[in-house]
């Protein structure tokens, strides 16, 4: 396989080119060969007739005096060898080289042109028939003439050495313009090359594309939305980070403030009181870096997920675990905790833990925000290819004006006393955007509280 974009289109042009050639020379080889044969056939022509004119009868019988200009006509630097003869019709030959003995062309036109063997060499002929009356009787002459083809074989070689020449001149220049092109057209792309290799890893400046011919412009584009979707994603990570290290932060100091007071503490019941508070804080805090360990996990999936193979999973057993996991925390609110499910399987394609994760977050979030003997309904069904997963509440639901961040990192629309990490409904939507799914928010049971509807299209 070819790498070099030069030596491709070199092969490109250089393919047909040759063939062209190839066909262009053989067509003039051929037309130069019919012109030397036009040219030495008219001269053994005129040479046959000046024969045939000296032809007469002397006492009754045929005779032939060949003058010298006959044969003048072949005076020629490249020793050619002329033959002739001059046969009756009862096979005597009157004048001319004896071996010269040609097969009569009977039937023939008249002249007739051909090429022969004669003495191991290649002779161009003509022959002329003239029949001669005399004293009321007929006789047929025929007049053969031969010469060698070494002139005329010099002659193809003048006429076709000029054009060939060209021909191979044009193809050594269409190579050298085609190279000097290709390294004057293809230096911005070079230029564009330097610039992107010798930048800081972290210089995410668009490509610029002012001298750049149009053809080489789409790359040059597509290498600049790189650049642009590696500035969002710098931009979200190091929001990302400094989110997380704010929440992070919180809890840590509160956890070595705690620290601190249980070192000067002497009264043992006090003393376990703080480390009860410090255990909820350890919780709290191993709760936020198992979130961020999930947001970071559905974060890959969602870059991943294109062009790969999901595995399948079925909500309804992943609904019914999830909902067993709930109870205990339900329960502790009095909150009524129900579910009404397909009676199948639903099945779509998406990891069975991300999942879990999108059911958790979802009742997990919908108890955290419900006041106490408040009511929360897991409903799963199938619809126009649809899995539909919809948690619903009557809590204090969330008004208009956070309805669209309720889906950002670390946003909350709680009370300073309520818990919760502002990352559930984030990590919800990674997932649901990783399996071509969509998420929306709707009025919750009775016109109350809210509605976390999530479409995800069936498995096949």
């Amino acid at each position: 396989m070819i790498h070099s974009l030069r030596v491709r289109l070199l092969m490109w042009l250089l393919v047909p080119l040759t063939v062209f050639i190839g066909l262009s020379s053989y067509a003039s080889y051929l037309s130069a060969a019919d012109t030397a044969n036009r040219l030495q056939d008219r001269a053994l022509q005129a040479s046959a007739d000046a024969i045939a004119g000296q032809i007469g009868w002397a006492d009754g019988r045929l005779t032939v005096q060949v003058p010298p200009s006959a044969l003048s006509s072949f005076d020629s630097p490249y020793t050619d060898h002329v033959y002739y003869n001059v046969v009756d019709d009862r096979g005597r030959i009157l004048a001319g080289n004896p071996g010269f003995d040609q097969h009569l062309m009977t039937g023939a036109s008249n002249p007739v042109f051909y090429v022969s063997q004669f003495q191991a060499q290649r002779v161009r002929v003509v022959q002329t028939s003239r029949t001669m009356f005399d004293s009321g009787q007929a006789r047929k002459v025929t007049v053969t003439v031969g010469q060698t083809l070494i002139g005329n074989h010099e002659l193809v070689r003048t006429l076709r050495m000029p054009a060939l020449l060209r021909e191979v001149v044009m193809l050594v220049l269409a190579v050298a313009l085609v190279v000097v092109g290709l390294t004057v057209e293809l230096r911005p792309l070079l230029r564009v090359k330097d610039e992107v290799a010798g930048r800081d890893p972290m210089d995410l400046v668009p490509v610029t594309v002012s001298d750049l011919p149009q053809e080489l412009r789409p790359i040059v584009e597509a290498i600049n939305q790189c650049i642009r979707r590696l500035n969002e994603y710098v931009r979200q990570q190091k929001c990302f980070i400094a989110d997380a290290a704010h929440q992070i932060r919180t809890p840590l100091a509160v956890l070595g403030a705690q620290l601190q007071f249980a070192a000067r503490m002497d009264d043992a019941t006090r003393l376990g009181e703080i480390l009860g508070s410090m255990e909820t804080s350890t919780q709290a805090l191993t709760n936020l870096a198992n979130k961020l360990l999930l947001l970071s996990q559905a974060e890959a999936a969602a870059a991943n997920s294109s062009g790969a193979a999901q595995p399948v999973a079925d909500l309804v057993p992943v609904v019914t675990a999830a909902l067993e996991d709930m109870v205990v925390l339900a329960q502790r609110k009095g909150i009524d905790l129900g579910a009404e499910l397909a009676a199948d399987s639903v099945t779509v394609g998406v990891n069975e833990w991300m999942m879990a994760a999108v059911v958790s977050n979802l009742v997990d979030n919908a108890i955290r925000y419900t006041p106490e003997h408040g009511q929360v309904t897991v409903a799963l069904a199938r619809e126009a290819g649809c899995a539909i997963l919809a948690v619903s509440d009557n809590g204090p639901g969330i008004p208009a004006e956070a309805r669209p961040k309720v889906f950002d990192r670390f946003y909350r629309n709680a009370l300073p006393n309520q818990e919760g990490s502002g990352l559930g409904l984030a990590i919800v939507k990674e997932i649901v955007l990783a399996a071509q799914g969509q998420v929306g928010l709707s009025a919750g049971i009775g016109g109350r509280g809210v509605t976390l509807t999530v479409r995800l299209p069936l498995a096949p």
